[in-house]
Order: C-alpha cells, then structure tokens, then sequence
C-alpha cells in the first residue's frame, strides 16, 4: 500500500500468526502420532522450530525421516500415511482448547470489521484442522478462508494468496497480509500485496525483510498505529 491507499481487506496467516499453534498445538500432535505408531521420533522444542522451515506437514515428517537415514519413497509414504491421524490428534487439541489467539489479534479483528474492511485467511494448513480452530478461536469473522487442502502449492508460493484474491475480488494496492514467517513474508511478497509481520518465539530469527513492518506482537504500539492511520472512517451502525 502507498501512503493514503485505503485500507479494504487484510489477509490472515494462521499457524503462528493468528494463534500460538506451533509449540503447543502441532509439535504435540506429531509426537503423540509418532508415539502411537510406535516410533522412536519426538521432536523437542529446539528441533521443531529448525523444521518449521519445512511447510506441509507430511513433507516435513518426510523430510526428518529421509534425513534419520530412510530411503525417500519410504519416507514420503510414512509421512503421507500418519498425517491423517497427526490431524485427527490436532483436532483434539483444538477441542481441548489447546491452542488460543495470540494476545491483541482478535482487538484488531474486530476493530478492522467495525471500519468495514475484510478478513479473509490464507494458510497452508488443511481445512480439516483450521475450520475447527477458526470457529472456537473466532467464530464467524473471516469472509473468506483459503487452506492448504485447496491449494496444494504451499507458502512461500504465492498461491493461497492469490486464490484469495481471486476469490474475493480485492485489490492488491488495498489489502494487507499479515505473516509470521520467511516463507509467509515471501509469499505475501510474492502476489503483490503489503506484508506486517508479528513474528513469534520460533520466526523471532527469520529473514522478514520483505515486511512493511516488523514487531513481535499484535499489542505493539506500531503495529495498532499503522492500521488505525489506514482505516476507513467508522461505517455507520458501527
């Protein structure tokens, strides 16, 4: 966005930009699925922030395995045949209530929807675990919600992102994403469109350069600044 463009969409990341799902949420549902599939893998705080760098959960369950010394047909089947049940478990962790927003997201959700702007999501995550989290995390306030399932070529291809566009219509000069990631900041990039980046304790080291801005959350002073100056005015009933 130019200085005085109007604000009119913002488009959402999920995983690590709307909630805190990485460390909680999706290292818990890969060791207990490789635990009950009788595995020997547990990835530790460390490890699975160093595999982050791999997006698409069966890929990046291939990617360890062929790395541990299993040949790469056998890896990509291994990793292909627990994802099912990786997602089941992630599921479950949603329901628990496992996974939360991270602090001042759902404020500036709810305060671009009261300006009249859109909010869509764009992720690489699959609808099976999003729908879910999406509705017990924030009910019904995303207008349109592009997945992983859908469109299969992930971050930091500009994909999801442009199937967004494409779906709703929004002009890449008016619409913002909002990312954690080097990959997410990519892609954003990538299909033309302004990126803020709130990195959290895993990205916190990742190349963002690419954003517009960089903070390490959704209260920071800067981050509530830039929005509130691009806003249209309060629509009426608001």
């Amino acid at each position: 966005m130019r200085p005085g463009d109007r604000l009119e969409a913002v488009i959402f990341d999920v995983d690590g930009t709307l909630v805190d799902s990485e460390r909680d949420g999706h290292r818990v549902a890969f060791n207990r699925t490789f635990e009950e599939a009788g595995l020997p893998d547990h990835w530790d705080l460390a490890t699975y922030g160093k595999l982050l760098r791999i997006t698409g959960g069966n890929r990046r369950m291939a990617h360890w395995f062929e790395r541990n010394g299993m040949p790469p047909a056998q890896a990509r089947e291994l990793g292909e045949r627990l994802h099912p049940r990786k997602t089941e478990i992630m599921r479950e962790l949603i329901a628990e209530g496992a996974v939360r927003p991270r602090p001042g997201v759902t404020a500036l959700i709810d305060a671009l929807i009261a300006r009249g702007v859109a909010v869509h999501v764009a992720t690489t995550g699959t609808r099976a675990w999003v729908d879910p989290l999406l509705e017990r995390s924030f009910g019904d306030r995303f207008d349109t919600v592009v997945t992983g399932t859908e469109v299969t070529d992930l971050k930091p291809s500009p994909a999801a992102y442009l199937e967004v566009l494409r779906l709703t219509g929004a002009s890449p000069s008016h619409t913002v994403a909002v990312e954690d990631s080097s990959n997410g900041v990519r892609a954003a990039v990538a299909a033309g469109l302004t990126c803020i980046a709130s990195y959290n304790s895993y990205t916190r080291d990742d190349d963002l350069e690419g954003a517009k801005l960089i903070v390490s959350s959704f209260d920071n002073p800067a981050l509530v600044g830039w929005f509130r100056q691009r806003m249209p005015q309060m629509v009426s009933g608001a």
